[in-house]
């Protein structure tokens, strides 16, 4: 218990702080966190001493990097110093995958800060790996390469079937006779007849499936549920187990106390004492499908161990998180660097985040006129379209369409009609007694209409001069900041007297960003201006069309005749 204190305030001390490389021997590492907030696997209580299985793949590490056997494999603490213990169940280079056991010395609860990390990418190191279950661990069976346990001191009496492609790895194929080991008990006996054992199924039939059998203990699947028989033949039951997927199961034996779990949660518990285990250990008897991952412990895992490791083994928890990291990339509070992205922000000059600065603002400032000029010109059209249909059906009351509620607010040929009806009030055009429009009096009208017009157009075309200096200016701006960006790169360089492509790429790679930049206003901003530009035109040459159909028509119900 006071190691477990120890190791739980070593792992607050250090989740938090920064994360240097441990080895500059080594070039790749997988950052893996275990998150037991509410956003991953939460849970309440500290949990010590757990195997986590690691799942290894190329979008989490380099395996060109790494040795083709994976023997330069090394795992750290959060604190990037101190090793932690671990084991290879499978490292293929080829197909790109990988499984480690990790003993975690422990796992704090509510925190995505519970990170440990997977070095690899150093050619000279030699093999190096350990026992990753703690000492409570009887037997664990992975089912990989055979079915001997971790240690590989335990070996079936018979062969045994594997499935290259199990919940990890391999896992044994069930089919209806019994995986015997010769398993003593007493590391049980020793512990006070404490017991916590667990495994994956994938089983093909849940009506009836035996599990385990040791001495007076059985555990099998009847019905769909798990059924677990004790001392005096005591049966507890509980839980829902579905055929065709993997399922995690485990039982909790001791103090005269039975647990059952299923899927890492607890399903049902009751009075049951510890029977005697002597004899044969027997998995699977009258099962058919995949068994993996079986593990034995001398003590009474509590439930949060049990749903943190359940967690840590099945492919779609929450709990695991993985993230590639390089040196250039490792960077930053907790080791996190963003990876490309993050190089590229982190080597930046100062002129380069400048100039990028800018095109930001350029970028916001153009996509505030696309947006406002299209909502402007749809406005425009669907009102134009609207008035036309009045106009073209107006006989006798053609100056009589507007009245004081200004039925079409955004639509500038109701505005030209305007106008225009304006400049016919002022020669009492349609009063009682008026006299007909002389030619000049048509030409004036006419005129006032045509300067409405271009008034209208330039407030269509307004503001879309920002849009031509975006698409001019922005990719002229981001050149200037590669430029200076790749001038300060290769100074700075000159100045250390290191050449390698290293120290050169991220500072080019960086400079090249704020071209990057500059096309990135631009191009939205060229498609955008001519597309706008299109719908203007269009409903400048409809301005055009009514003006002419306006004085036509006015010429001939008022002109002289």
């Amino acid at each position: 218990m006071r190691k477990a204190l120890i190791a739980t305030a070593l792992l607050a001390a250090t989740g938090f702080a920064h994360a240097s490389w441990w080895n500059e021997a080594w070039t790749e590492r997988a950052k893996i966190t275990l998150n037991t907030s509410a956003q991953g696997l939460e849970t309440k209580e500290a949990s010590g001493g757990i195997a986590v299985a690691v799942r290894l793949h190329s979008g989490n590490f380099d395996f060109t990097a790494a040795k083709e056997d994976g023997s330069d494999l090394r795992v750290v603490a959060a604190d990037d110093k101190t090793p932690l213990k671990f084991s290879v169940e499978r490292f293929d280079g080829i197909n790109e995958l990988a499984v480690l056991w990790v003993q975690v010395p422990s796992v704090l609860p509510g925190t995505d800060k519970n990170v440990f990390y997977v070095y690899g990418g150093n050619a000279k190191a030699a093999a190096e790996t350990g026992e990753a279950f703690d000492p409570a661990t009887v037997a664990a069976f992975h089912f990989t390469e055979g079915a001997a346990d971790a240690s590989g001191a335990l070996k079936p009496a018979a062969p045994v079937a594997i499935e290259a492609n199990g919940l990890l790895a391999g896992a044994a194929k069930l089919d209806g006779k019994p995986i015997v080991y010769a398993l003593s008990d007493k590391a049980i006996a020793d512990a006070g007849k404490q017991l916590t054992l667990s495994m994956w199924i994938k089983l093909d039939d849940v009506s009836k499936a035996g599990l385990l059998d040791w001495g007076g203990l059985n555990l099998r699947v009847q019905d769909g549920k798990l059924v677990a028989r004790g001392e005096g033949k005591t049966e507890l039951a509980g839980g829902a187990i579905g055929a065709a997927h993997w399922t995690h199961v485990a039982l909790r034996l001791g103090s005269n106390k039975a647990t059952l779990f299923v899927g890492g949660a607890q399903v049902a518990q009751g009075d049951m004492g510890t029977p005697a285990l002597e004899g044969n250990l027997r998995l699977g008897d009258g099962a058919r499908g995949l068994l993996d991952e079986v593990e034995i412990a001398s003590t009474l895992r509590s439930a949060d161990w049990i749903a943190v490791s359940a967690g840590a083994q099945g492919a779609e928890s929450r709990l695991v998180a993985s993230q590639r990291e390089n040196k250039d990339s490792a960077g930053g509070e907790g080791g996190e660097g963003g990876g490309y992205m993050g190089i590229l922000i982190k080597s930046l000059t100062p002129d380069a985040k400048a100039v990028i600065a800018i095109l930001l603002i350029m970028f916001v400032i153009a996509a505030w006129v696309m947006v406002s000029k299209s909502v402007l010109v749809g406005r425009a059209d669907k009102s134009n379209r609207s008035f036309l249909e009045r106009f073209r059906a107006a006989d006798d009351n053609l100056l009589k369409l507007g009245g004081n509620d200004n039925p079409h607010p955004d639509s500038p040929l109701f505005r030209l009609y305007e106008a225009g009806v304006r400049e016919l009030a002022k020669r009492k055009v349609g009063e009682a007694g008026s006299a007909p429009l002389s030619g000049a009096s048509i030409d004036a009208v006419k005129a006032a209409v045509d300067a409405d017009f271009v008034r209208e157009n330039n407030k269509l075309n307004s503001k879309m001069v920002l849009l031509t200096i975006a698409i001019s200016g922005g990719p002229f701006l981001g050149l200037l900041g590669t430029v200076v960006g790749v001038m300060i790169t290769f100074a700075a360089i000159a100045a250390a007297g290191d050449v390698n492509v290293n120290a050169i790429a991220p500072g080019i790679a960086a400079a090249l960003l704020a071209t990057v930049a500059g096309l990135a206003v631009a191009i939205p901003a060229l498609f955008g201006y001519n597309y706008l530009a299109a719908r203007i035109k269009n409903v400048s040459s409809d301005m055009q069309i009514f003006v002419d159909e306006f004085i036509t028509r006015v010429a001939e119900i008022y002109g002289a005749r």
